[in-house]
């Protein structure tokens, strides 16, 4: 690490003194001549950290708007907060264990950073500096010092708390005595002592998400104590010097926690978390660029480079609109402050901030996809901040200090990316995406290597069937869908794409994974491709083939051998939309319209083809029986997310949804389904897409359809024949015919085999697969 010029330090010292951190010096700094840069290099890292809390005063009426918006909550949290009792808040008991000093910790926070925050109604308030010190004395005295011991969650103590700490010190800057700042530190230095290792376990190596908010801790606490080594070893944190790299933030892995080489990102080793501890990742490094740049303490390039390189690979692919995807975030869909727009609005924050920073060309790269975000997301614009009293940690809220960075970033106009078709299978975390041009879907699956749902802490309480084959579909014309109070809402039996009993649901585990290797899929080109799933229900009792076929109109969803031995009805769920509150939308079926009365269910045998006004089409490739039902849903966030620190309110929301579903009866043995989605579709296209596919089999051994140009997506779940096709073991396949002459697709979905023989045109083709972890193995067959 090469120190900076002792003019470049000054410079920085001036610029935190003018945001109020203190004089030309912090007060915990030393001042001998010798120690000088060192202390400059502290400065530098605080003030940048306080900057990133409070902003830098750059005006505009957005900003004032989330000045406003943060004023509203920190002042209603200030009006009653007690300084003259033990118990600072009516609603948060005193006393030991992790359920409320949190959020005690998290108000305090929020009336510091108003209070610092120029031009906010706080600010002008002389006497509010003693309360926030007084009320920090308090929970410092009672709460969390350095003899509290570990009791419930130890990610209060070691991440959430800490982070609150330090939050609240940069924003109080000489406010807070050089004595107090130490001693209010000191629990800080007993839980994150080491951030390479669990407090509570020291034998557990932090990883992902954890690790990364422990190196930004270790570095922000060592500067505000001026201990260089503490700082240093925060750095190395990023890279897990101490552990030889294995832990290393940036190094691509193909098992456990962390980035995987084919872009998947794992947390707790079997849920894909792209959508949120990937992010607390990312923002957690970007703060750590930010507030390292230009010190002795900066980041190295080629770790920059990485993580810049990282951002676009494994979390830009499941954006739509800004908005973050469901199959993406894990548990955390069922937290009031963290919708797929929080976490969206968290990846446009982090990547503004790494952007700031960058060189060419990952500068550009970043700041295009930015701001391509904040201009598609129209639901709930990045820059309009409101309603910030939902939060109380977790993801950080736009605020002021994002709005200004964003703005900043804007006014250089950046180039944003073109919208392209994608087509992409993530096989190290069961997920997949496909964008069109006009709209987005992705699938919750699981199998042996990822787990159904995850529900700890209280959390995602309705999860049962998110992972059982869940058809995510996201258009531009309803970016709100899935964000607005859908998970306290929506019947969680009947998620659409899954197959299910009518029955009470197997109570919760908490990161539940199948017993069967066999889900996964192949990328045909950008425009198509085919997923399956061998389905067994959480209880062993319903099973299914099932596959998904992608393409530039719409995803034909087919299934065969549904039996079920339970007696319970079974139900293949085509579609489960929310109209949103009073919502309308006329249905029609083969041309004659559909009852749309509340409440009362319909049947429709043989139907060809139904379509949803402003929703989209619904094609029916076999002879299906369907119930169809609109409903008003009455729920609560609470309903889905109990967790001490994490809860939603008992808020009651109503909103109106459209169900299709296909009845297979009691007992099913080896039934079927056949039918295709069409996101966004016209009446005129739905109708003209009755035959646009053709279903070549539809099998306990292999599911296919063949398109307009002749091109076969099959699914295969063991050896067997389709056509022109035989395959030796399970493999999705694609076969079609491209400019080169024959070209043909390849993957094991059941991650399982050395090698796959494909037998076709009368060619015998050996693909190997083995360490391929899923991915699409392309052969090119000629003429």
């Amino acid at each position: 690490m090469n120190r900076r010029t002792a003019l470049r330090g000054s410079a920085v010292v001036a610029a935190g003194a003018a945001l109020g951190v203190g004089g030309a010096l912090p007060a915990f700094a030393a001042p001998a001549a010798a120690a000088r840069p060192a202390a400059q290099d502290f400065a530098a890292i605080e003030a940048a950290y306080r900057v990133l809390q409070v902003g830098s005063n750059r005006r505009s009426r957005e900003r004032d708007k989330a000045v406003a918006a943060i004023d509203e909550v920190a002042e209603g949290y200030n009006s009653t907060m007690n300084v003259g009792a033990d118990q600072l808040w009516a609603d948060l008991p005193i006393g030991p264990g992790s359920t409320y000093f949190p959020k005690m910790y998290y108000k305090l926070r929020t009336i510091a950073v108003a209070w610092a925050t120029p031009g906010s109604a706080l600010s002008a308030k002389p006497e509010l500096p003693g309360r926030i010190l007084s009320a920090l004395d308090t929970l410092y005295r009672l709460q969390y010092n350095e003899n509290t011991g570990e009791i419930g969650n130890w990610y209060v103590y070691e991440i959430g708390v800490p982070y609150w700490v330090l939050q609240i010190l940069a924003s109080m800057g000489d406010k807070v005595s050089p004595a107090d700042r130490e001693r209010y530190l000191r629990p800080v230095l007993k839980f994150v002592s080491d951030p390479n290792r669990r407090g509570n376990t020291p034998s557990l190596v932090e990883t992902g998400a954890n690790r990364a908010d422990k190196a930004m801790i270790a570095v922000l606490s060592g500067a505000m104590l001026g201990d260089a080594a503490r700082v240093t070893t925060g750095v190395a944190a990023v890279t897990d010097v101490a552990g030889g790299g294995a832990a290393s933030l940036v190094k691509l892995v193909t098992s456990g926690d962390g980035f995987h080489t084919d872009g998947s990102f794992l947390q707790h080793d079997v849920v894909p978390y792209p959508g949120h501890y990937a992010l607390v990742l990312l923002q957690a490094v970007a703060s750590l660029i930010e507030v390292t740049s230009g010190t002795a303490f900066e980041v190295a390039a080629d770790v920059r480079e990485q993580i810049y390189d990282i951002l676009p690979d494994a979390c830009a692919p499941f954006m739509f609109n800004g908005y973050m995807m469901e199959p993406a975030r894990g548990r955390f869909f069922s937290r009031q402050g963290e919708t797929g727009h929080d976490a969206g609005h968290q990846l446009i924050a982090a990547t503004v901030l790494m952007a700031h920073k960058a060189e060419e060309p990952a500068r550009s790269r970043l700041a295009g996809l930015a701001a391509d975000w904040i201009d598609r997301n129209k639901w709930a614009p990045f820059l309009d901040v409101v309603d910030v009293q939902r939060f109380s940690g977790g993801l950080q809220p736009v605020g002021v200090p994002e709005v200004e960075y964003a703005q900043e970033l804007l006014a250089t106009k950046p180039k944003r990316p073109p919208v392209v078709p994608v087509h992409r299978v993530f096989g190290q975390e069961d997920r997949m995406i496909h964008v069109t041009r006009d709209w987005s879907a992705s699938l919750g699956i699981s199998s042996t290597r990822i787990c159904r749902y995850e529900s700890i802490n209280g959390m995602n309480l309705r999860g049962w069937y998110t992972g059982d084959g869940a058809l995510y579909t996201f258009l531009p014309s309803a970016e709100g869908h899935y964000s607005d109070a859908y998970w306290p809402t929506v019947d969680a039996r009947l998620i659409p794409g899954t197959t299910e009993k009518d029955s009470t649901p197997t109570p919760l585990g908490s990161v539940p994974v199948t017993p069967l290797h066999h889900t996964g899929g192949v990328r045909w080109d950008a425009e198509h491709g085919a997923h399956a799933m061998d389905f067994v229900s959480q209880d062993g009792t319903l099973t299914a083939k099932k596959s998904w076929f992608f393409t530039p109109s719409g995803v034909v969803c087919l299934g065969a051998g549904i039996t079920d031995a339970s007696g319970a009805n079974v139900r293949t769920t085509v579609e489960n939309r929310s109209l949103g509150e009073n919502g309308s939308g006329v249905l029609l079926a083969d041309g004659h319209l559909s009852s749309t009365r509340l409440g009362q269910t319909s049947t429709l045998d043989k139907a060809r083809w139904l379509h949803l006004k402003g929703v989209g089409g619904y094609i029916l490739l076999d002879d299906a029986k369907l119930s169809v039902l609109r409903e008003d849903r009455t729920g609560a966030w609470a309903d889905v997310d109990t967790g001490a620190n994490t809860g939603g309110t008992t808020t009651p929301y109503t909103r109106r949804y459209q169900k299709i579903v296909i009845e297979h009866g009691a007992k099913p043995s080896g039934a079927s389904y056949a039918y295709a989605v069409l996101p966004g579709a016209s009446l005129v296209s739905t109708v003209a897409s009755v035959w646009a596919w053709r279903v070549r089999a539809n099998t306990r051994t292999a599911q296919a359809i063949l398109l307009w140009d002749n091109t076969l997506l099959a699914n295969f779940f063991a050896a067997g024949t389709v056509d022109d096709v035989t395959v030796s073991g399970p493999a999705s396949i694609g076969l079609g015919r491209t400019r080169k002459g024959w070209r043909l697709t390849v993957s094991d979905p059941a991650q399982t085999q050395n090698t796959i023989r494909v037998t076709v045109r009368r060619k015998v083709v050996d693909v190997p697969v083995a360490g391929t972890f899923g991915a699409t193995q392309t052969v090119e067959l000629g003429n």
